[in-house]
């Protein structure tokens, strides 16, 4: 195994997709840098190079370890807060953002800086440091074949779709989550939106509930008024603030990593930003 600049084929477009970059199947200094960025965090020489011992340990087996209940939750004793000292977050995180933490805070259940660090490392992870609202479906047909390989199974099929968000959604989104068959054009009309992307119909019916608003007739109210709140609506629903009042540990960073994201891609980054802000609201 050996995968460099210039490199292409299934495998560059494997590795693009672990490390969430476009998989377009070529590798070059995106990848390159998202290579040389994951060495790193995994202590291994930051060549940008994947030979046999990087790629093993990329798609190494995960083994999920479950998480426990919490008999007493070792944060029980920490008073809530009375009000966030938001003002050092200042230069850290936008202020648009910032600006929508006291309304999301009494709403949604964030009741101290523990929870608001690790909540505030999530969202900007998933959104690319607060700038990503709105899910991107831009994909190629390569990229459409090996990340949506069930829908896609043959690039004939994925020409059709390639480089056509709207249709892309309304095929992969369709009849699951609430939203109806291909043609009623829920797949795109309730895509991704949020820091944490809320998806799917169902959701956005459940959201609906918690704004004044109709989510249901204003869809795109979930990233231009609420990104922060749907992704503290997440939080809440999937009981996300259990794990975080477990601690600052890694530990805890990575078991609210997994739960957001499915497994632990960009755990360094999020631990990184846990910590700045922790730090900083403490």
């Amino acid at each position: 195994m050996l995968l460099k600049v210039g490199s292409t084929g299934d495998d560059v477009v494997k590795l693009q997709i672990k490390l969430g970059v476009d998989p377009i199947g070529k590798f070059g200094p995106k990848t390159e840098a998202a290579v040389k960025g994951w060495q790193t965090a995994h202590g291994l020489t930051p060549d940008g190079i994947v030979g046999d011992a990087t790629w093993a340990k990329l798609f190494a087996p995960v083994v999920e370890t479950p998480i426990a209940p919490v008999i007493v939750a070792p944060v029980a004793t920490i008073e809530p807060i009375k009000g966030f000292k938001l003002d050092k977050l200042k230069g850290h995180i936008p202020q648009n953002v910032i600006d929508q933490i006291p309304d999301t805070a009494s709403k949604f259940g964030i009741t101290n800086n523990l929870r608001l660090a690790h909540f505030l490392a999530q969202c900007g992870h998933e959104s690319g440091g607060f700038r990503a609202v709105s899910e991107n479906l831009n994909y190629s047909a390569k990229g459409l074949c090996g990340i949506f390989r069930k829908y896609f199974p043959s690039v004939t099929i994925a020409l059709q779709y390639e480089r056509k968000p709207e249709k892309i959604a309304n095929k992969v989104y369709a009849s699951r989550m609430g939203n109806g068959p291909e043609s009623s054009g829920d797949g795109y009309k309730f895509r991704g939106r949020g820091y944490i992307q809320l998806t799917g119909k169902d959701n956005y019916s459940l959201f609906d509930a918690t704004v004044p608003e109709s989510i249901l007739d204003m869809p795109d109210l979930v990233a231009s008024k609420y990104p922060l709140a749907s992704a503290a609506f997440f939080f809440k629903r999937n009981n996300l603030w259990a794990i975080c009042d477990r601690g600052a540990t890694a530990d805890v960073v990575t078991a609210v990593t997994k739960r957001v994201n499915g497994g632990t891609i960009g755990l360094a980054d999020r631990q990184k930003h846990f910590t700045e802000y922790y730090k900083l609201l403490s």
